[in-house]
Order: C-alpha cells, then structure tokens, then sequence
C-alpha cells in the first residue's frame, strides 16, 4: 500500500510527495521550488524570502473575516541520518516509506515526518475548499534541524496574523507552550602526525547498534553514547597498552544522539591478546548497564590495513580524556515542571581529519543561565586539554504564556472533539517559536502534532491513527479560532 492512500489522503498525499524530494538541512532548495509552486499554482499570494523561507496567504472562508488570522507553520529540512549499511545520497535519493504495523517507516533512514508531516497538514489546509477558517497563512521555514537560520533571518512585518500554530511537536494529546534554548559548543584540538612505531599492528575499534535519537526529547530515555562509549576503551588502550590513535570518528549531527563511532589504531602485537580482553570486559559491562535501552550494542575491534601514520600521542591521549570527562545526557531536571528535562548536553560528534580532532556538542537548556554554566564547563574541560574552543549558535528559549487565548481554544476544541483535555507541556527541545516570537512579539504561539518515534534516527517513525486525529484537531482549531477584538 502506498502512503499516499492513507486515511486523510489529503495530508498523506503531500507527505508522499515531499519524501520523493530531498530536502536535508542547508540542501532544501528542490523542496523550496516545489513549495513555492505549490502556492502558485494554487492562485494563493506566495512568497518566497532572501533566505529561502516560504510564504502562502489564503483569505478567509465566507462569514469569517473577523476571526485573528492563523500562521501555520513548519520546517522544509529533515535531518539526514541512515544506518551504516544503507546506500543512500540524501541530496539526490527520495525516502523509501514503508507501512508496518499501524506506523510509518523509512527504509533504513530518516523518515522525515519531523517536519514533513507539519508541511503537508499546512499545504492540506491551504488546498481545501471545504474548510471554514479565517485568515490562514502557512509560514515554511529553512534550515532549522542545523542553526534555525529561516528562523532567525525572517524579517519583521512580512507576516499578518496574530497567531501561531507550530506543526513541529510528536505526541498527539499534547500541547506545547515552552521549549528549550540552545547553544553549540566546538572544541578543535591541533595534532602532528608521526610515522607508526615499529612492531605495531593496526586495528579498527567500531561501536555500533546503539539507537540514536532526538539529542532533545530522546537525552531523558538514557540511551547509549557512542562517543563516549568508544573512549572507555580507548582510553586503557592508549594509556595501559601503548595504542595509538590513527584516526577517530563518531556521531554526524549536533542534534542526534551518536550512534556509531569508529577508530583506527595501531597496538604493539605483543598486547593484542589483553587489548581483546580489555575490550571483552568493557562490552559486557555497557550491555550490562545499557541493557534496558541498548539491546543491539555491538563493540568489535578487527585487525584492519596499517594507516600511513598516527596522531602525535599527547594530542591524541588528551582529546580522548576530554571527550571522556565532557558533560554529556541530562544535567538538570526542571523545578518547574517534572518530568522535563532543564538542562543537557549533547556530545554529538568527534571526528578527526587533516591535522584536527573536533569535538561538538549541543546543550539545550529552558535556563538561559544554567546553558551558560553548562557552557563555560564544558569549555574548560576542553581548554585544559589543549584545545581551542567556540560557544555559537545561541538562541532563546520560548517562555510559557499559560493565559495564551489560543491555548484556551485549543484546549476546549480538543475535550469536546475526544472527551479529554490535551496535556499542556514545555519540550525539552529547540522549536523555532522562541526565535520567531522575537520578530513577532505580538504572536500567541503553540505547537502541536501526530506521534512520531525516534526522530533524528533511521528508526523514526509515525502513528498513522494519529495523523488523522491531529488533522481533524487542527481543522476544526481553525474553525474555532478567536474573533478580533
């Protein structure tokens, strides 16, 4: 079956197509295409901005000209994460879906659901002509997976509505009134290469199976690191065994949690029986602690091809105990609201390539001070170990507002619709509405969405029950939408 035949057809029709178009972070521009002819081709006022962002006016429906006008709005990336043993180019293949069990799947990748689904409920909206709803707007932003650059460089004014549906959250039932702040962290150690000492035989250290997942809403679940799972044993390798590092690489997105990692070393042959047993011992004891999360870890070290030289071994011991000691999963717990996570850091990634070894990281936080906190500590671990280190890509967190007249709205609509009424929640993730309500001061914002599984991860799926649900949800939200004062 095809997903584009799913009940409603009129959203899975959209997220099928935007599956067949790639659209990774920083490479959206086919979708931007397909979205602004989208608008056009509709006979809907369509604009498209400096940096990418897209714009679809729809007037209202008959007899509701004096309702607030609504933006709907979602992301054009997707975060591109595949399994190591899939053959697929993000910037040329289309997502393969797959239907398993009630659930939405890629096949081997990202699914895209985060944030397709929230464009194709927006462009469902914008193509009915059985709806009722006031002023609509779709507001299409680029680039948020990887620096929320649409975000951030949408110009004041060139928007008209007074509030702001954000498609852009994964639990159904849920509402979402705050999110946290983010702030990058890149540590860059310089190395000198030196040739493989003599009697040395070369090995490849590989960390794999660990899931993954959103470095936001998934750092709470205690999933397995893959970074800081492959320094452990590097760490008795190189100290204990005389080991050196020739290569070392793990994770690929600040806001995925790693699941692989690699390294290249060469070992004295004279240690390789205790090297095994060092890595023997450290394996069981990760699928002993991370047996309730990570049934799949796999920690395999394999003789492999001599590299052509090694990471001067100052450099290389010292990045390795700064990657070990580097804060990483969840710092704080909020006081505010249990059960969410305050503050964390991802260690997202370490690769090392022409004369570097870089470490990022990703730490999030509904704190603006403790981010920082969390920054400068991280910093100094890395300043310690030798290296040069930069904090950027800051940006606010989005503030509850629990008197907001669409959150009243939303919440009446959705008790009378099922009987219930929804949870309203902050995420401990980095939607755009902090950043868009600087622009727009005057918006009442909140956001909302179908569930969708391991996001960020070539296990990211959604509930197809809940995609209808939410459809129904956010039509009549429309329909119900608060009259101008």
């Amino acid at each position: 079956m095809n997903i584009s035949e799913l009940q409603p057809t009129r959203v899975w029709k959209h997220f099928h197509s935007l599956t067949q178009i790639p659209r990774p972070s920083k490479k959206e521009e086919k979708a931007i295409l397909f979205l602004e002819k989208f608008g056009k081709d509709l006979g809907l006022e369509t604009i498209k901005d400096e940096i990418g962002n897209i714009i679809i006016r729809k007037p209202a429906t008959p007899g509701m000209e004096n309702r607030k006008g609504i933006i709907l709005q979602a992301h054009i990336d997707m975060v591109p994460q595949k399994n190591s043993d899939k053959v697929h180019n993000f910037e040329t293949d289309p997502i393969q879906p797959r239907i398993v069990d009630g659930w939405v799947y890629a096949t081997g990748t990202t699914l895209g659901a985060d944030n397709g689904l929230g464009l194709a409920v927006a462009m469902a909206v914008l193509e009915a002509k059985d709806l009722v709803h006031g002023p609509v707007e779709a507001l299409f932003t680029v680039d948020e997976e990887t620096g929320m650059t649409g975000a951030r460089l949408l110009k004041p004014g060139i928007l008209k509505g007074d509030i702001l549906i954000n498609l852009d959250s994964e639990d159904e039932g849920e509402l979402y009134v705050g999110c946290a702040g983010g702030l990058d962290a890149t540590a860059t150690f310089s190395y000198s290469e030196k040739a493989v000492p003599a009697g040395m035989k070369a090995y490849k250290l590989s960390v794999t199976g660990l899931v993954g997942g959103h470095s936001g809403m998934d750092i709470v679940l205690g999933r397995g690191n893959a970074n800081k799972a492959i320094v452990r044993i590097l760490l008795p390798l190189m100290r204990d065994l005389k080991a050196e590092l020739a290569s070392l690489e793990g994770g690929s997105l600040r806001n995925a949690i790693p699941r692989e990692a690699f390294a290249v070393i060469t070992l004295p042959a004279a240690n390789e029986a205790a090297a095994m047993e060092i890595v023997k011992k450290h394996f069981a004891e990760m699928k002993s602690e991370l047996s309730a999360h990570e049934p799949n870890i796999n920690v395999a070290l394999e003789p492999c091809a001599m590299p052509a030289s090694v990471i001067d071994s100052k450099t290389a011991l010292n990045a390795v105990m700064a990657v070990y000691s580097c804060p990483n999963g969840v710092e704080r717990m909020s006081d505010a609201m249990p059960g969410l996570v305050e503050t964390s850091n991802n260690l997202a990634i370490v690769k090392s390539e022409n004369g570097k070894i870089y470490v990022k990281c990703l730490m999030r936080s509904s704190v603006d001070s403790a981010k920082d906190v969390l920054g400068e500590s991280l910093s100094s671990v890395f300043v310690l170990a030798g290296a040069e280190v930069q904090l950027t890509g800051g940006y606010p967190g989005w503030k509850p507002k629990m008197d907001s007249a669409i959150l009243v709205t939303m919440k009446d609509v959705y008790k009378k619709m099922y009987g219930n009424e929804p949870e309203v929640k902050a995420i401990h993730a980095g939607l755009e509405c902090g950043i868009l309500g600087g622009a727009y001061p005057n918006w009442d914002m909140i956001s909302c969405g179908p569930n969708i599984r391991s996001p960020h991860s070539p296990d990211e799926r959604t509930e197809i029950a809940t995609v209808e649900k939410w459809w129904n949800y956010v039509v009549e939200v429309l329909k119900e939408a608060p009259s101008k004062k």
